[in-house]
C-alpha cells in the first residue's frame, strides 16, 4: 500500500507518493542537492525574495521543505530559459494563481522571446563587424592591423569627442 503525502506549494498541493524516501524537511545542503541549485543561489533567491525565508530548526539552520525544492526547480529552468529575476517573479506568482489566464504567461514567454531576438540580432552585428575586421587583416609578421587600427581609431574618437 502506498501512501499520499501532501505537501502545500504557496497556495495548492503537490503530492508525494511515500516509498520515494523523501524528506519532508532538509538542510540548505540536502536542498541544493535535491533541486540543483548551489547553496548560494539558494540563498540569494531567498534575499531576492524568489522564495519565502526559510524556517530554522532548534539549532537555527535553514530547513526546506519538498514544495521548496520544487519551486527552486522551475526557478532553476526559468533561469536556464534566460528569464529575468523580475519575469521569474511574475512567472512564480501566475504559475501559483490556479485562478490565472494562460494567455498572461504567454505573454511573460513572447516578450522574452522578442529580447532574445533583439540579442541575437546585437551579437550578429557584432559578429560581422569582428569578422570583417579580422577579415581585413593579414595575419602576418607585419605590425600593420586592421583590427587595432579600427580600436585605435575609436578610442581617439572618444578622446576628442
Amino acid at each position: 500500500m502506498t501512501a499520499t503525502l501532501t505537501f502545500p506549494l504557496r497556495g495548492t498541493f503537490i503530492g508525494l507518493v511515500s516509498g520515494h524516501e523523501r524528506k519532508p524537511t532538509m538542510n540548505i545542503g540536502e536542498a541544493a542537492s535535491a533541486s540543483g541549485v548551489s547553496t548560494k543561489t539558494i540563498r540569494y533567491y531567498e534575499a531576492a525574495r524568489l522564495i519565502a525565508t526559510a524556517n530554522r530548526s532548534a539549532g537555527g539552520y535553514r530547513v526546506y521543505t519538498q514544495a521548496d525544492v520544487f519551486t527552486l526547480r522551475f526557478i532553476k529552468r526559468a533561469r536556464e530559459l534566460g528569464f529575468s529575476i523580475e519575469r521569474i517573479r511574475r512567472l512564480l506568482d501566475l504559475w501559483q494563481d490556479k485562478s490565472r489566464a494562460s494567455r498572461d504567461v504567454k505573454r511573460l514567454a513572447l516578450d522574452h522571446i522578442a529580447e532574445i531576438r533583439s540579442k541575437i540580432a546585437a551579437m550578429t552585428s557584432m559578429r560581422d563587424a569582428v569578422q570583417e575586421l579580422a577579415d581585413a587583416c593579414d595575419g602576418d609578421e607585419r605590425p600593420e592591423c586592421p583590427i587595432l587600427r579600427d580600436l585605435e581609431g575609436a578610442a581617439a574618437g572618444e578622446q576628442g569627442g
